[in-house]
Parts: structure tokens; sequence; C-alpha cells
């Protein structure tokens, strides 16, 4: 299995801080994550594990080990505690990503994500997180000011931890516009509602997400209403089946060639690295979603969240099909 490698478009960007401008990574509730394959995933049964990895993760951390592959300028922030937390950190500096995690008092999560061979289905378990008290929170908040000042994109992903009210992303969005950083926010649930209202740049719901926030089961009109909300971009994922974007620029539909089978954990994670690439390098939407759709399908058949398919991806980058539903709507 081919790993992600130093390739894809890695031209500086343009528009804020030229190639020292990072891709800051915001992962609230970073975990250390624990993988289990099985050959099938049996309710009530014992199963043999035939490979356990363990890694630091959480969304945002996913994110990061994609776009260092992708040879992109990142940094790695949130909060991290305990041993769980050292551990986590270890491995951040193992991966060679750059760690900017602000120590808590609380333990950091663990997930456990367990992968079915015979089906390529995974189940996976997380855990809430520690309770963040209000000098943690303090001190992320001198460090994100500090590092959203060398940031060109802001990336937001996961769950709030808690301790930490519905409108933290909200804040850190209005935080990263003011230092003039995009922002793509990758969450769902009441902190997805209470960020719309901040103007995120991107948002990037899966198919369940969009339809629980919005009620509306059909992408496209779950899209628009969530650009009606603030949002001024809207990439609605619809798994195996691609994505739906609604832009300032248009709307488009962008599919895969074909479906792939393996652990789909990390492929909503590949996908906004993409889109955060993209955003960096200034690419428009065709590039962006179609980069978004085959760096998410090379992440399917890779064990663990964070790895990509570098022949996947090369291959599919080429034979994604994107197709233009709408013209541009300004709001």
């Amino acid at each position: 299995m081919a790993r992600g490698g130093r390739r894809g478009n890695t031209s500086p960007a343009t528009d804020r801080g030229g190639a020292g401008a990072v891709i800051l990574t915001v992962t609230l509730n970073a975990a250390l994550d624990i993988t289990y394959d099985v050959d099938a995933l049996v309710p009530h049964g014992s199963h043999r594990v035939s490979r356990s990895f363990e890694r630091a993760g959480g969304k945002g951390v996913n994110v990061a080990r994609v776009l260092s592959a992708l040879g992109r300028p990142t940094a790695v922030t949130g909060l991290a505690g305990g041993s769980t937390g050292r551990a986590l950190r270890n491995d951040l500096t193992a991966a060679g990503l750059r760690d900017e995690l602000v120590p808590m008092r609380g333990e950091s999560r663990r997930t456990v994500t367990v992968v079915s061979r015979e089906d390529g289905d995974a189940t996976v378990f997380n855990e809430p997180g520690p309770h963040v008290e209000v000098s943690a929170w303090t001190d992320f908040a001198t460090r994100f000011a500090r590092l959203v000042r060398e940031a060109q994109v802001v990336v937001l992903s996961g769950s709030l931890p808690p301790g930490l009210p519905s409108d933290t992303y909200a804040q850190l969005i209005r935080r990263s516009a003011e230092a003039g950083a995009a922002t793509v926010l990758d969450t769902s649930g009441p902190a997805l509602l209470a960020a719309l209202g901040a103007r995120p740049t991107v948002v990037k719901p899966n198919a369940a997400e969009i339809a629980e926030a919005t009620g509306r089961d059909d992408p496209a009109a779950a899209a628009e209403a969530l650009r009606d909300l603030g949002a001024q971009a809207v990439v609605a994922s619809s798994g195996p089946d691609g994505l739906h974007a609604v832009t300032p620029a248009g709307s488009w539909r962008a599919a895969p060639p074909r479906r792939l089978s393996g652990n789909p954990t990390g492929a909503g994670d590949a996908c906004v690295a993409a889109i955060a690439a993209g955003l960096h390098a200034g690419d428009p939407w065709p590039s962006i979603l179609r980069e978004a759709v085959a760096l998410s399908a090379a992440a399917v058949p890779c064990p663990l969240a964070g790895d990509f398919d570098a022949v996947v991806h090369d291959q599919f980058r080429s034979t994604v099909s994107v197709e233009k539903t709408h013209a541009p709507v300004t709001r």
C-alpha cells in the first residue's frame, strides 16, 4: 500500500505571507486513535484482532497529516493532557508535525475504530473528552492569537470537548477573519449551527450532519440552507457518491469514477485537507472539488485515518467528474 507522498500542487500561497503562510489545524478534542482490524464485526461476539494501530488523532490532526504529505506548511494546535496527551504529542513529533498543542489538566480522550474486512465498514467509539478548565482555554486563546497571524487558512475540525460553549468555533472564525485567514469548518450539531453566523469560508458536513442541521434530505437544498444561515460556501459529502458544493462562484457535483473498499473513517478528513490546500493555493472551485474527491477516495484503502494511497490519488485526480449545476448566486 502506497502512502501519501510529497505530491500535488505545492505552489506557494500568493495572497498572504507567501510560502511561509501555514495552514493551521485546530483540534480542540484531540485523541489517541486506536484501530482494530477484524475479519468480521459480529454483535455480542468475541473477536480476534488481526492488526492493531495506535496514533495521534482527532479530525484536525488527520487533516494535518494529509497536508504534510502534500507538502503544505502546517501546524497543529488544540488541547491535550494527561498520559494520553503525552502519547499523542510524542506521535506528532515522530510524524514530523509541528506541535502547537496547549497542555490541560484533564486526560485526553481515546477513540476506538473497529474495521471489518468482510464488508469494509468501520465502527467507531468516541469518548467525549475531558472537561476544559478556564485556565486551559485562556492559554489556548493566547496561543491561537499568535498562530493565526501566520496562517493563511485555519481548519476547525471535530467535536467540542465538555466545558466549551457551542459558539466556540464562531469565536475562532471571527478571530481568523480579523487576521485575514480563510476558515474551513468540519463539525456538527449545535457547534455547526452556532458557527454559521460568523461566516466561515467553507463548511464541510457529511450527509447525516447536513440533514440534522437543516432537516432536509436533499444535499443541494440543505447546502443552500446553510449558505442562507451564513456559510460562504458549503461542500456536502455523500460518502462514496462524491460531493455537492454550493459556493459564491456557482454549484457543482463531483463524483469518483468508482467505489473503493477499505476503511472510510479518514475520507472526510482527506477531503477537508484538499479544500484547505486548494484555498491555500488559490485554486478555482472545480479544481478544489476534483482534488477533494480524489484525495478522499485515496484515503479509503488505507488502514489509518490521515494516510492516503498515492497511486489511487494520481489515478482519480484525472478521472473525477465535476459537473456544474447552478450559476453563481450572490448573497
